[in-house]
């Protein structure tokens, strides 16, 4: 039930053999993401179980769930560029029903990250589906 973008983001992963070139696509996808404005990095929209400072901003626009975001971590900023390709443009009611887990792992991330940046991106996610259930 992925997305587009995320699709996109998965086959070009399908080209890179090597890990570190893997690394590098994902710090690239975060410094093409647009930074998040200063005023929105506030305690409200921090992302806690983060080893990084991660703010995460929620919007509805007819019915879509989509999100901005930004980190102090080049490669944490990546990583929300890659949760944006999954879950932006979904119908608000289907964010639940995707298994970030499941389409992280067809990238090869599960077995990449350090626990404490896996126990950041599972900390998003949560955030992801609370921020979309409250919208419904």
């Amino acid at each position: 039930m992925a997305t587009e973008a995320f699709e996109e983001i998965a086959e070009t992963f399908d080209f890179l053999d090597d890990w570190e070139d893997r690394y590098r696509h994902v710090i690239e996808l975060g410094k093409a993401m647009p930074p998040l404005d200063d005023s929105f990095k506030v305690p409200a929209l921090k992302v806690q179980g983060c080893a990084s400072q991660v703010w995460l901003r929620p919007m509805i626009d007819g019915g879509k769930f989509d999100f901005q975001g930004d980190s102090d971590a080049m490669i944490v900023r990546g990583l929300i560029a890659v949760l944006h390709a999954l879950y932006s443009g979904v119908p608000v009611a289907d964010v639940a029903k995707i298994d970030a887990t499941a389409e992280l792992g067809r990238l090869g991330l599960n077995e990449h990250l350090s626990s404490q940046r896996s126990n950041g991106v599972r900390a998003m996610v949560q955030r992801i589906r609370e921020e979309a259930a409250s919208r419904v």
